[in-house]
């Protein structure tokens, strides 16, 4: 064993954070071929929580005692498993919500008012005094939030105060200024925006199904800052192009990155890659929790942000 604790970096995107531990650890990063000479070394695994944990890679580290996940999501882990084996599961809740709920509402202000695409026309040479755009107000927009978690509060909070009627679904009532539907339909059926809000996991993949899409119509705008998997993506892109579904603002994708010819034609969107909550304070937050819970498990102390369930 080295003498320093050795930690692993599965994804490529996550190699800023080598200049972090190498002061404590010995960093081993996946994209540099699997550690097959250091696989008894290794003791932590570092992971963003929306790839799938490699459990073929976990059963060859044979001392492998945490696995510590960079981000507040980890529904690509299987906690579960993880616990069966020994293996605690930490994240970084609490950092990033408020960001990923002003990413919303910038989505929502960017779909309904046309932003992008008055920026677009503008450098192209097309704004015309004598025709003009005329969009919608969002006073008055009934504004359906599906999961009100710490980012779906946030955006209820900021929507209320930009004078938008709010309700929200879960699958578990909850004490709440705002109330809740009776079904997700129901909640689609009755709102001009839905915004998906919600944690993800096995259990809910696809929740955003084409019943959900056509209830919320032909002047509906879904925005979708949770997880790419909780929406049936090819339905909402038939639904587009096919004038059922208004418009979508999606900052998540089944696949990421997405491929571009996937949306090439498709009307009415408005699409960001995945920096819903990438601001430097967000990420300066995960990494306070990242170096806090390394440092609690290799002292035998109790780890700061555990995964509860």
């Amino acid at each position: 064993m080295t003498q320093r604790p050795a930690v692993l970096i599965m994804q490529r995107h996550l190699a800023p954070l080598s200049a972090f531990l190498e002061g404590a650890y010995e960093v081993y990063c996946f994209w540099e071929g699997p550690p097959i000479e250091a696989a008894g070394d290794i003791r932590a695994l570092i992971v963003a929580g929306e790839f799938e944990l490699d459990k073929d890679l976990i059963e060859r580290l044979p001392n492998l005692s945490l696995v510590a996940c960079f981000t507040a999501g980890y529904d690509g882990i299987d906690v579960a498993w993880c616990r069966a084996r020994g293996l605690p599961v930490t994240h970084a809740p609490g950092v990033n919500h408020e960001d990923v709920a002003d990413h919303a509402i910038g989505l929502i202000l960017a779909s309904r008012r046309q932003i992008a695409e008055g920026d677009r026309a503008v450098r192209a040479g097309e704004w015309s005094l004598s025709s003009r755009s005329i969009t919608t107000s969002l006073s008055g927009q009934r504004l359906g939030i599906v999961g009100l978690g710490h980012i779906g509060e946030a955006v209820a909070r900021r929507a209320e105060v930009m004078r938008m009627d709010v309700r929200w679904w879960g699958p578990r009532a909850k004490e709440a200024a705002w109330p809740r539907a009776d079904s997700l339909i129901a909640l689609a059926r009755d709102s001009d925006i839905l915004v998906v809000a919600c944690r993800a996991d096995e259990s809910n993949r696809g929740l955003i199904s084409q019943d959900v899409i056509d209830a919320l119509g032909p002047l509906g705008l879904l925005v979708n800052v949770a997880r790419g998997q909780l929406v049936d993506e090819d339905a909402v892109i038939a639904a587009l192009r096919e004038g059922r579904l208004g418009a979508a603002a999606l900052d998540v994708f089944a696949e990421e990155p997405t491929d571009a010819a996937r949306w090439a034609g498709v009307p009415n969107t408005v699409l960001t890659p995945h920096t819903g909550g990438a601001t430097t304070e967000a990420v300066q937050g995960m990494l306070m929790l990242l170096l806090h819970n390394l440092s609690a498990h290799f002292a035998n102390e109790p780890l700061q942000t555990p995964v509860a369930d």
